[in-house]
């Protein structure tokens, strides 16, 4: 009965631990978020005198109205969105189809495509070279640019290999043994039992096509072209003192609380999300990676 005790206390002890260790931890990653957050909602010049920490001292709407009143950021935006929703679609449709080709057993010279997959994600031509493939592609300066070049992530491809390869091939043998195709296994066998890994796989597209900012600065001189991550970037390079919009010096923004601003606005679409597939997020990185 001692034993019992002492033990719990000892376990009370490491919780108590445990738990003030993770405080701590979330406290040390999450302030500087709210801190930007808190920035966004304040008084450009009232919080450039300091002592603002927890909450807006003088709280505004201000540096949202000016932000997104500028044609450039909502344009920004709708090109965002369109090239995460068009290219999550592409990539999750592209890499089931290939990485499901390629992690059938029988397929003809598999070896061979399973290596150079796996080569190919570790050595690259460089920058220069795929610059003049796209250019040659005609996709410099056009949307597509945005899109075409991501449909096919190799790192992507080997999860998905190593997914499908886990799939019981009696399930696959018996459906072909009841005449259905490869493709129509794939649309109506493979594909239903598949939502853990296509929800990961939608998560690290969705989240690499909306902070992707290298595409747009690269490949793309086109205004009507930038992204939110381009115009974050550029937003958050200012070095001036107040953020004009229209041709006059707004009152209520400085350069400080509109890079809060541009911060916030452009990582809440993909924080909204997050929370709808996290649940499948693990489940699916763990059935990519591991096999019997």
């Amino acid at each position: 009965m001692n034993k019992r005790k002492i033990r719990s206390r000892e376990d009370l002890a490491v919780d108590i631990v445990v738990w003030f260790c993770l405080i701590i931890v979330l406290l040390i990653t999450a302030y500087p978020f709210w801190y930007v957050v808190v920035a966004s909602f304040s008084d450009g010049y009232d919080f450039m005198r300091g002592g603002v920490y927890l909450w807006p001292r003088i709280f505004t709407l201000d540096n949202y109205k000016n932000l997104l009143g500028q044609k450039i950021w909502t344009n920004a935006f709708v090109v965002s969105f369109i090239r995460t929703i068009v290219g999550t679609f592409l990539t999750v449709c592209m890499t089931c189809l290939v990485s499901y080709t390629l992690s059938r057993k029988d397929l003809m010279f598999g070896k061979i495509y399973r290596f150079l997959v796996v080569f190919a994600m570790y050595v690259s031509g460089g920058l220069i070279p795929y610059y003049i493939v796209l250019k040659n592609l005609h996709l410099v300066n056009t949307f597509w640019v945005f899109v075409i070049p991501s449909m096919l992530n190799l790192f992507f491809i080997i999860v998905g290999m190593n997914f499908f390869g886990s799939i019981p091939m009696a399930l696959l043998e018996s459906a072909k043994l009841d005449g259905a195709s490869e493709l129509k296994t794939l649309i109506r066998i493979v594909m239903p039992i598949s939502t853990p890994f296509i929800a990961t796989l939608s998560l690290f597209s969705a989240v690499n096509q909306w902070n992707s900012w290298l595409d747009s600065s690269y490949y793309v001189n086109k205004e009507s072209l930038r992204t939110v991550a381009y115009r974050m970037l550029v937003e958050i390079n200012q070095s001036t003192g107040a953020s004009i919009t229209g041709g006059t010096i707004t009152t209520k923004s400085t350069t400080l609380t509109t890079q809060a601003t541009a911060m916030v606005t452009s990582m809440l679409p993909i924080m909204c999300v997050y929370p709808f597939l996290q649940k499948y997020f693990v489940q699916g990185l763990m059935l990519g990676a591991v096999k019997e």
